[in-house]
């Protein structure tokens, strides 16, 4: 049987989780999180393929070569959630469903964080719920993959 995967796409900073503003998002490392969701992932059948970069170009490209490999994908583009059209337009390009994931709640925040450019492109959104939001996704995620294919993104 063939596992399918899941994207699992981190932006700029987040390869510092655990040491920068730990006040803020906590000291669970990427690391950490990553074994979290590919342990969540693994029980609903599904792998996951991890990908982190400080580079928006890599991101895009990430989501890119995605396209055609995964059944779904779960981000956390950190500033350019704020910021990146461009990336907005990859994920609008991408015909799987898309979770946006927050560690920390961005509208309790200051104001540029309460803008997505992400959120109109993704089937949910989680935000403050720390690192437990990836799992959250990952379980998100499962259950509309076995949804009717007639339901959307």
């Amino acid at each position: 049987m063939t596992m399918s995967t899941v994207l699992i796409l981190n932006g700029p900073n987040l390869n510092l989780l655990g040491v920068r503003e730990p006040d803020i998002y906590g000291h669970t490392t990427l690391a950490d999180i990553e074994d979290m969701c590919t342990q969540s992932a693994a029980e609903a059948g599904l792998s996951v393929r991890c990908v982190q970069s400080n580079h928006e170009g890599e991101l895009i490209d990430a989501v890119h070569a995605a396209r055609e490999t995964t059944v779904g994908a779960i981000i956390n583009a950190g500033a350019y959630t704020h910021t990146s059209l461009a990336l907005h337009d990859a994920l609008k390009s991408y015909d799987q469903p898309i979770i946006e994931v927050h560690l920390s709640n961005p509208h309790a925040r200051e104001s540029f964080r309460h803008l997505s450019y992400l959120s109109p492109v993704a089937a949910a959104v989680i935000a403050g719920a720390g690192a437990s939001g990836y799992v959250h996704a990952v379980e998100i995620l499962a259950e509309k993959l076995r949804a009717p294919t007639t339901a959307t993104n």
